[in-house]
């Protein structure tokens, strides 16, 4: 079994659609584990491929049809480090505000790409995958799992912090050597702490983005309650309109009966005088047949 071999497959599968991983995946592993080519081990690795999360798979959707866009955001990562470790306040902020507008539009992009294979991200799974953009422009190793397009769940990272490629990552082959080495070692060395600025100011001025952008956050949040509660207004007022139209209707529905009852006794009052007027014309009809006899008989 190669590497490149299992890559193929794998980066294959994981650019089907959400719903086809598993059924793909399975029939792959046994076509390769069966015939007289099989390749056993090559077949266990590919059926032990892990279904990404809704987060995973959009993000690895968005690199494929995004690339340029992606490799965009990653250079601008490289730049957001290199401004972070030179204490550069000034670049450091304008870069962060880029980052920002970068990763929330891919993010945006990456909820219409779904769209088109009727999955819908929701707000936290949205968040999910500006979440891993944002790890990849602070951190590179995070930058080469995201551009692998084989992610697996979400992640997050300060780029302080190693991540754990093998939890995060389908194949961690693809992204070298040194990077697997380097999440393997993770428990065993001390982070490093060089994206960390020391200057007051330039930490202030995170701050306050920070800040900013929960502001940002808690408006937003605002405004689709306000709308909510629109709706919930809206949807109040429709039923009281209907429940009206229902008191009315049963309104109708007593008076229509009140007639029906009425009706029913004239109804009734008119069958008796019917069967009384049916008397009486028997009677006359009695009596005409006794006249016309006895007029025969004198005839």
């Amino acid at each position: 079994m190669s590497t490149a071999e299992l890559l193929e497959v794998a980066d294959r599968l994981y650019a089907e659609p959400l719903p086809d991983f598993t059924p793909g995946r399975d029939a792959a592993a046994k076509e390769i584990g069966s015939g007289d080519g099989a390749d056993k081990a090559l077949a266990a690795r590919v059926k032990a491929l892990k279904k990404p999360s809704i987060a995973a798979w959009a993000l690895n959707v968005l690199v494929r049809r995004e690339s340029a866009q992606i490799d965009q955001v990653l250079e601008l990562g490289e730049s957001l480090r290199a401004a972070a470790e030179s204490m550069s306040g000034e670049d450091l902020r304008a870069l962060t505000r880029q980052r920002r507008q970068l990763t929330n539009a891919l993010a945006g992009t990456a909820r219409d790409l779904a769209r088109e294979q009727d999955v819908r991200l929701t707000s936290a799974v949205i968040d999910q995958v500006e979440g891993m953009l944002t790890a990849a422009m602070l951190d590179p190793v995070a930058a080469r799992v995201v551009r692998s397009g084989l992610v697996i769940t979400a992640f997050t990272s300060t780029g302080v912090s190693e991540i754990d490629v093998d939890a995060v990552c389908a194949v961690p082959e693809a992204l070298g050597d040194d990077i697997v080495h380097r999440a393997s070692a993770t428990e065993r060395q001390p982070p490093s702490l060089h994206l960390v600025p020391e200057d007051d100011r330039v930490r202030r001025e995170a701050a306050q983005d920070n800040v900013d952008e929960a502001g940002r956050a808690v408006e937003e949040a605002r405004a689709e309650l306000g709308e909510v509660d629109e709706t919930l207004r809206t949807l109040k007022a429709r039923r009281l309109q209907l429940q009206g139209e229902i008191d009315e209707l049963r309104r109708k529905l007593s008076s229509l009966e009140d007639d029906v009852d009425a009706v029913d006794e004239d109804l009734e009052e008119a069958e008796g005088a019917r069967e009384d007027a049916a008397v009486v014309l028997e009677e006359a009809e009695a009596e005409l047949a006794e006249a016309q006899k006895a007029l025969d008989a004198l005839s």
